[in-house]
């Protein structure tokens, strides 16, 4: 398909969900508001009883949605729609060169009670999301607030790093990670460092710990997995099959062809720009696009090499994964099959939808009952 007609349709996508969604929607992560008219469809949420494992955690307070947003759809949207942004001041963006001569970038946000030695944190955005995107900003102004030095990273080919990539980042991106460590020891020698990767990210944090278990540098402490899609192939097969889910595939689906779009990851070569017509769902953009640009032999293959659920047995840092039973996103059925080792713990509430989990007031000093777990998991 001609670039232009992309561009056309990536300007029509663009208008529509501008008028359905809060002016205050994060930048990368917003989903139609219409969405909201399907909470009632699909996405609901599973009883208690019905959590095979995973809740209650020792240790970990309930998890009770705010009045009127007990559906996974409601909690998604919803915190989508109110991102909670903060203003944080003094951010040095840092550029990361990465293995294969790509660039990603690292935005610095370091108290002024920081010293070195002290505790570090590197924040991983989800899909089609940035250093902007509203939990890695409400995260790092709650952790810089504790004296941690905080780097919310850019994917190559997202945020400041938009104009910078030549290959886009992807599920198994592993080794972009391990040169974003790298640069963090030679920051701050001597600081232990926290990692927390939010859904794609997660499953590339979790790959990440499980691939090189034996190899990991002694500075990582503690490593936090939000709402990861572990099995990339159950995953996509599973938004297929509700009215909700389509609608967040094809969302997500125009988000990443409106990234790659008159950037300098875009190829004239590549299946995607000769389609008949644009790819309405993940899957077929990966088939089209990420699996053939990134030297995969196929969508199926990709997955299979991508997908952390084989190495989560070998993960030896103290994890913590945290997922919702009504996820409308990500099954977190395979999380709840796994074998996990002893130092990684399954968080699965029954409520909380897809990074939402916006909870009752009186539990924590506001509603953001995600934020706070993770400030704890991160430093404990």
């Amino acid at each position: 398909m001609p670039t232009h007609r992309i561009l056309a349709v990536v300007s029509r996508l663009r208008n529509v969900c501008m008028q359905n969604t809060s002016s205050s929607t994060t930048e990368g992560e917003s989903i139609p508001g219409a969405a909201v008219a399907l909470s009632a469809q699909a996405g609901k949420s599973m009883s208690e009883s019905e959590v095979v494992r995973g809740w209650p955690v020792p240790g970990v307070p309930e998890f009770v949605p705010a009045r009127g947003l007990s559906g996974g759809n409601l909690q998604t949207v919803m915190a989508s729609l109110f991102p909670g942004r903060v203003n944080l001041q003094g951010t040095v963006p840092r550029h990361l060169r990465l293995l294969d001569d790509d660039r990603a970038v690292l935005h610095d946000d370091m108290p002024g009670i920081w010293q070195r030695g002290d505790h570090v944190v590197l924040l991983l955005h989800g899909l089609s999301g940035s250093h902007q995107s509203g939990y890695m900003v409400r995260l790092a102004s709650r952790l810089t607030a504790l004296g941690v030095r905080v780097f919310r990273m850019d994917h190559r080919g997202c945020g400041a790093a938009a104009q910078l990539a030549r290959s886009p980042y992807h599920a198994g991106r592993t080794e972009d990670i391990a040169a974003a460590v790298a640069m963090l020891e030679r920051l701050c020698p001597g600081s232990p460092i926290s990692i927390a990767g939010f859904s794609l990210s997660g499953n590339m944090l979790l790959k990440y710990l499980g691939d090189n278990a034996e190899s990991l540098p002694f500075c990582l402490y503690r490593a936090v997995a939000v709402c990861p899609p572990v099995d990339l192939h159950q995953c996509t097969a599973r938004m297929a099959t509700t009215t909700a889910g389509q609608r967040y595939d094809w969302y997500f689906t125009r988000r990443l062809l409106s990234q790659i779009v008159q950037t300098t990851l875009w190829r004239d070569e590549l299946p995607l720009a000769k389609a008949k017509r644009l790819p309405r769902r993940m899957y077929e953009f990966d088939d089209l696009y990420t699996a053939p640009v990134t030297g995969f032999a196929s969508v199926d293959d990709y997955y299979t090499q991508t997908s952390s659920l084989p190495v989560l047995g070998r993960i030896r840092v103290h994890t913590t994964i945290l997922a919702s039973q009504d996820d409308p996103v990500v099954c977190p059925q395979p999380l709840i099959d796994a074998s996990l080792p002893p130092n990684v713990t399954l968080c699965l509430t029954p409520h909380g939808g897809h990074l939402g989990f916006i909870g009752r007031a009186g539990v924590d000093p506001d509603r953001r009952w995600m934020d706070w777990r993770l400030t704890e998991w991160l430093l404990e």
